[in-house]
């Protein structure tokens, strides 16, 4: 596998943005087969879309569950689990109930956590973790996720929806997403066998790159194009097609 190729098989190309219509997201579906990434993660009605939009290629196609917020029951959770993997998704991106997290209810953490994995990995496919880390006040919330989604089994733990944002104190929201800090401590505290995706902030190609270094093998990326056109550039000896100089399809 090339560079470029390996690269590529590191991005979930997010297709997530209130706004994108069904046109924007057949679109996205192509931009995804055209450069062969992992995978796209779709809202989760337009699963059946992506779907057909990617039949014979090797993209899957992966959805949300509580998204963005994560305040749905388990109960609703797992029924929205089921109904994503029923309906052709492959990989799963929960949510976890954050104000669960923030009172350290961490019994009803780990029983969400378990049901939708159990879930998930009945009908064979992975489950992402979604910790949205910028609404944790500290290291040990993250650790302590860490360590339940190893004992649990998931797939990946996951920092961010790309949705977050924080109310700052001119009252103007902002988030970080994927810091470095944060992925280094996940990388840490997660069992070995549970992968790292980083989600909110990853742009560039040197992003991507950086992110990689620190044991990343997942990214939730809208800036696709940008990226593994720039990897051409400097992996293969350049492209036709012009980089993009800005992002406008999402986070």
């Amino acid at each position: 596998m090339s560079k470029v190729s390996a690269l590529a098989k590191m991005i979930d190309h997010s297709l997530l943005h209130p706004t994108m219509t069904d046109e924007d997201l057949k679109k996205g579906c192509d931009i995804a087969k055209e450069y062969n990434v992992a995978s796209v993660c779709i809202k989760p009605y337009a699963i059946p879309l992506a779907v057909e939009a990617l039949e014979g290629s090797e993209v899957l196609v992966g959805t949300v569950i509580g998204f963005p917020q994560g305040n749905s029951t388990i109960e609703i959770k797992v029924a929205e689990t089921k109904k994503a993997c029923e309906d052709g998704a492959t990989e799963i991106d929960m949510v976890v109930n954050i104000g669960k997290v923030l009172q350290e209810h961490w019994e009803y953490v780990e029983r969400e956590i378990k049901a939708v994995c159990e879930t998930t990995h009945s009908h064979n496919a992975i489950l992402k973790v979604i910790f949205e880390n910028d609404f944790l006040p500290d290291d040990s919330y993250k650790i302590m996720l860490c360590r339940i989604c190893s004992a649990v089994g998931v797939d990946f733990v996951k920092t961010s929806t790309g949705y977050g944002f924080v109310k700052g104190d001119d009252g103007k929201y902002s988030y970080q997403g994927a810091t470095h800090h944060d992925l280094k401590l996940m990388r840490e505290h997660a069992a070995d066998v549970v992968q790292v995706k980083a989600a909110g902030g990853v742009r560039t190609l040197d992003d991507l790159l950086a992110v990689k270094a620190l044991g990343v093998t997942r990214v939730g990326a809208t800036a696709t194009i940008a990226m593994l056109e720039e990897a051409k550039q400097r992996f293969e000896g350049g492209s036709d097609k012009e980089i993009p100089t800005e992002d406008t399809a999402g986070y």
